[in-house]
């Protein structure tokens, strides 16, 4: 729709400020507004720089399993006991201490 900003229009929009706003206001707006837009390149280019370093510690991070399906646990009848005798798996009565 709208095009880039040639001299004629620029020009054009030069002179409607300087009938609006008067030759005294002009350069005090002109300052301030170039102020604005250094302020707003140092904020962005901050923005930029902030996004950049967590981006990197997120990829200095060791790799982690991900939050997606959690690792199965085996049912507790498939546990196989790790070299139980018969004598280690049942208590003795001498064992269990009366309350």
């Amino acid at each position: 729709m709208f095009g880039t900003l040639g001299g004629p229009e620029l020009f054009l929009i030069l002179v409607i400020a300087l009938i609006v706003f008067g030759p005294r206001k002009l350069p005090e707006i002109g300052k301030n507004l170039g102020r604005m837009l250094g302020e707003f390149r140092k904020a962005s280019t901050d923005f930029q720089r902030t996004i950049e370093e967590e981006v990197e510690a997120v990829n200095r991070l060791p790799e982690a399993p991900s939050l997606g399906a959690p690792t199965p646990t085996p049912p507790v009848s498939d546990v196989t006991p790790v070299a139980a005798g018969p004598a280690e798996t049942t208590a003795s009565p001498q064992a269990v201490e009366p309350k």
